[in-house]
């Protein structure tokens, strides 16, 4: 397939978080990470969101299924906390397996369909946020091997975490992009 996905946003609003404050910032410059992550994607083809163009196994629209992946992830955590996650420490080989199927585009798979997904996953997330009532609601941390058993990470740290995990992989895909067709985010 070679539909090619034109990318369009509004970086700097957010949708839900109403006035300033903690919470409007917050969003804000989580909606900037999403709008670069989304903006790598611009004109690019099926065929071309899901090449890779480094040596490793990222490409472009396998980063943005990831990082709503993630996202989607967390907010279960803030919502319903660890069980939301499951146990890492338990993970089967399959389990690994459908994890890395976060970083590639399937067959069946399309740039438009990940960035829509993306997209109601950010509507999603960023409408808990404006209506939580208290960032300093907390859960234990789920098991898994990188996370300090005990620790409680609030409802502000996840945030803080999907807005570095968005810019992390922004940065990846705007590697990626530039190697396929030397197209970059910024520059």
């Amino acid at each position: 397939m070679t539909n090619t996905t034109t990318i369009s946003g509004n970086a700097g609003t957010t949708t839900g978080a109403q006035g300033g404050g903690e919470r409007a910032d917050l969003l804000a410059t989580l909606e900037k990470h999403r709008q670069f992550l989304r903006f790598t994607a611009r004109d690019l083809t099926d065929e071309q969101a899901g090449r890779r163009s480094t040596v490793s196994e990222l490409c472009v629209g396998g980063l943005v299924k990831h990082v709503a992946a993630v996202e989607r992830a967390w907010v279960a955590f803030i919502l319903e906390g660890p069980s939301a996650m499951g146990d890492f420490t338990a993970m089967t080989e399959e389990d690994f397996a459908k994890r890395a199927d976060e970083f590639r585009m399937l067959p069946g798979d399309t740039l438009a369909g990940v960035l829509a997904d993306y997209e109601e996953t950010a509507r999603r997330t960023d409408e808990l946020i404006a209506a939580l009532p208290d960032l300093d609601l907390s859960h234990e941390l789920p098991k898994a091997p990188w996370n300090e058993p005990g620790a409680r990470w609030s409802a502000r740290r996840v945030l803080l975490h999907i807005i570095a995990e968005t810019a992390q992989h922004a940065g990846h895909a705007d590697i990626v992009r530039e190697g396929l067709d030397g197209a970059k985010t910024m520059g």
